[in-house]
């Protein structure tokens, strides 16, 4: 039973990290995969993009060269005029500390004692990079620096 339940697991994680690996771009492979969008750009902005860095003023094109395709968009308003919003997310992985019992297994006491679960570590999402677009330009982002 646990063999199984660990081929399972196995499988499950080399399925995402496989289709995480294969979804992985670079400004570079976008640049390349579409070089008329990039030819259509600015040479200052073509110069931002091919470093993966976005300034306020860019197009949506160019934000998408440059940091690529965001994970979720959202849709409102400043002012009297309507803004949309790209929020990429990244992830983080702790150790994550519980109880366990085995005595659970056979009796459900509620003994335990605590343990290191280290097998699947929890992801917790957090948004890395933000730009809110009105009329098209960006006008305001923010992202993590990196230390």
């Amino acid at each position: 039973m646990k063999r199984q339940l660990f081929l399972r697991a196995s499988t499950f994680v080399l399925a995402t990290g496989a289709l995480i690996l294969t979804s992985c771009s670079t400004p570079q492979t976008r640049i390349s995969d579409h070089p008329d969008l990039y030819q259509s750009l600015s040479p200052r902005d073509q110069a931002l993009v091919g470093q993966g860095q976005i300034r306020t003023g860019m197009s949506r094109t160019a934000v998408w060269l440059a940091w690529g395709s965001p994970d979720r968009k959202i849709v409102g308003n400043m002012g009297a005029g309507r803004t949309e919003t790209w929020l990429y997310i990244y992830y983080a992985t702790y150790p994550y500390f519980g109880w366990y019992d085995p005595l659970d297994l056979y009796f459900g006491a509620p003994l335990g004692y605590p343990f290191y679960y280290s097998d699947f570590p929890p992801s917790i999402p957090y948004p890395a990079k933000v730009v809110t677009f009105a009329h098209g330009r960006v006008v305001a982002f923010q992202y993590l620096a990196s230390h």
